[in-house]
């Protein structure tokens, strides 16, 4: 299975890769870099990300799978399938480190939805813009409520109804 993964994540023939972003779990056993810019960062307050994470949101920012390369630990990544209840890697599921338990990124079919708090960014009080969320996802399961000015989907972004008891005008 890590050979399957590890193709996933090769850069395409003749595309070098430049790591722009450095990612690690708690241990550092498991390390990654991202080449380029998220696609989209999202703040998640669905109930899998609230029990997960022990926390009542979840920031992720969006890569495709090819603009991510592991630097090491590949070999201690767990997988864990909620929909199945299952400790394999059935796509969509949780990415964590089998040494300290860090949740690292929930890997999709076409996408890696990673945790800006993993990354290194110099100044670990300023993430940079391109990271810097639009939007608030499942907001109708918030444990509080957001006055950021963002738009608050009752579901996944563009995909759902805009709550209007939290659109910001």
């Amino acid at each position: 299975m890590v050979n399957e993964f590890k193709v996933l994540f090769a850069p395409s023939a003749g595309q070098t890769f430049t790591g722009k972003y450095r990612a690690s779990c708690h241990c550092a056993a498991v390390q990654y870099e991202v080449c380029n810019d998220p696609v989209d960062a999202k703040i998640c307050h669905c109930r899998v990300c609230q029990k997960l994470h022990g926390a009542p949101m979840q920031l992720a920012a969006i890569f495709h799978k090819p603009h991510i390369r592991f630097a090491a630990g590949m070999n201690q990544l767990h997988f864990y399938n909620s929909e199945f209840n299952r400790n394999e890697r059935i796509l969509p599921c949780k990415v964590s480190c089998s040494l300290c338990h860090t949740l690292i990124a929930d890997e999709g079919r076409h996408m890696w939805l990673a945790f800006p708090s993993l990354f290194e960014f110099g100044n670990p009080l300023k993430l940079p813009t391109s990271f810097k969320p639009t939007c608030h996802i499942f907001y109708g399961t918030r444990l509080i409520d957001m006055n950021d000015g963002l738009p608050k989907w009752s579901g996944h972004k563009n995909e759902s109804v805009l709550l209007e008891s939290a659109r910001q005008d």
